[in-house]
């Protein structure tokens, strides 16, 4: 004997379960100011693994390959959600710290921007594979490096 379709217990179950999903994703969803903020924070990692491996290749620091392995993962991470970071909320928005914001080219030429975006995740996953110590990391920043300044240069203004 179970219950039949459109039973009051079950309609109960059915309500009460759309409620909590509903509520549970409303607490989920975030401001698009706290968006643009999570990008900038997301930026700031990935100057901060860039720096780290630029200081290694300009021999300020010394080769240390769980500091490369851990700024390519971090550049990685960053890399494959660019263009999630960048959604249509947030067009026009700055963020609440920092000198540099997204360009409205950013929403107005996104398959260009995406093209970039993937270009850098190519030029990370190709460093991440061939990096083996100082002159291969030597050999390889460049293109992160040149990645990087091309969608600065496009799809950053500053103020």
């Amino acid at each position: 004997m179970g219950l039949k379709n459109g039973d009051p217990p079950m309609r109960r179950t059915i309500v009460l379960t759309g409620t909590l999903l509903f509520t549970a994703g409303m607490a989920l969803a975030q401001s698009p100011q706290e968006q643009v903020d999570k990008t900038q924070l997301a930026m700031k990692s990935n100057l901060t693994s860039a720096i780290a491996l630029s200081d290694i290749v300009r021999d300020k620091k010394p080769y240390d390959q769980a500091t490369v392995d851990k700024a390519l993962a971090e550049l990685d991470d960053v890399a494959k959600r660019f263009p999630s970071l960048f959604p249509e909320s947030i067009k026009g928005l700055k963020p609440t710290t920092g000198e540099f914001s997204a360009s409205p080219k950013i929403w107005t030429e996104r398959a260009d921007f995406e093209a970039h975006s993937a270009a850098f995740v190519k030029a990370v996953a190709q460093a991440k594979s061939n990096i083996k110590d100082v002159n291969s990391l030597k050999a390889e920043f460049p293109e992160i490096n040149k990645q990087c300044m091309s969608c600065h240069e496009k799809f950053r203004v500053k103020g």
